[in-house]
């Protein structure tokens, strides 16, 4: 049987992911810092594992393990925390490889399109360059750690770039839609960031794919095909459920409430999955009307 190795298992991402490939016969290790909390969260075939000297060999290793960085707002300490909870982890999976005899076929080691910084409106590839904000070079010195285990020890390296996963109440898009509920749906700052959405069956399918394609390395945009708007993203979410989108939540406002996090809302990258649509990946959802209808189930 083959072995895959997960960190941040237990997140949104990992939790859909893991089922899908426990049902095509993958042994799964999940790395966590509570077996005890991990099996309930988890499919119980999957194995917690609170150690990487417990890890069995893998021939996958996939990295999802980080600080949430929605979570809260932007302390200083916060800051700390979510650079470290990255580069941490992908430093020990990086000596976790060197000390295999037999080394992994593949790391796919996350990432985030916020790696490019504010661009506004223009359509970002892999080949762009990261910004110079705080999570632009945490994403790129995130991406460094994992490269190390190409260039030091032969291992094929996937950087995936994530944009906004849409899933069904959990995940940015539960947060999204309570105050449609309410009839107080609207856009953020002026409405003309883009929005690099990608809806959760395409994140898994996308990944899979990666494990499987030995030609493919380097980073991929995990975004569907049409990066939209934030006046389009909302007011294609309250379509959809049939509620209005006339509320307007002014920068200063936002930054008030979330602080330096109001950044990421408020100007977001218009990033497009070049590299994945090259390898031959074939995009599920590729529209926001029929990701939000199948997820929202109209």
């Amino acid at each position: 049987m083959n072995n895959v190795l997960i960190t941040g298992g237990t997140g949104f991402i990992g939790r859909h992911l893991i089922p899908d490939l426990l049902a095509d016969d993958w042994r799964v290790e999940v790395l966590t810092r509570d077996a005890t909390k991990a099996r309930e969260a988890l499919p119980a075939s999957a194995v917690p594992i609170e150690s990487l000297a417990d890890a069995t060999p893998p021939k996958v290793v996939i990295n999802l393990a980080g600080e949430n960085l929605g979570a809260g707002r932007w302390t200083e300490a916060r800051k700390r925390e979510m650079r470290e909870s990255r580069l941490s982890i992908t430093r020990d999976l990086v000596a976790f490889i060197a000390a295999c005899e037999t080394k992994p076929e593949v790391l796919i080691s996350g990432s985030a399109v916020g790696f490019y910084g504010a661009r506004g409106g223009d359509v970002l590839d892999e080949s762009e360059p990261a910004g110079d904000e705080f999570q632009s070079q945490l994403c790129a010195d995130w991406e460094a750690e994992a490269v190390r285990a190409r260039d030091e020890h032969g291992v094929r390296v996937c950087l995936i770039r994530t944009g906004i996963v849409l899933g069904a109440g959990e995940g940015a898009l539960a947060q999204m839609i309570t105050p449609f509920k309410f009839g107080l749906g609207g856009h953020f700052g002026t409405g003309r960031q883009y929005m690099p959405w990608i809806h959760i069956r395409d994140e898994v399918g996308a990944i899979r794919f990666l494990m499987r394609e030995t030609a493919c390395e380097g980073p991929y945009n995990l975004t569907a095909p049409n990066p939209v708007t934030n006046r389009v993203f909302t007011d294609t979410l309250a379509s959809v459920l049939h509620r209005p989108s006339f509320a307007w939540m002014p920068a200063p406002a936002l930054k008030l409430v979330v602080g330096e996090m109001a950044h990421l809302l408020l100007t977001g990258q218009r990033a497009v999955p070049r590299g994945l649509e090259a390898a031959g990946y074939s995009f599920e959802y590729s529209e926001l009307e029929a990701a939000l209808k199948d997820l929202l189930g109209h």
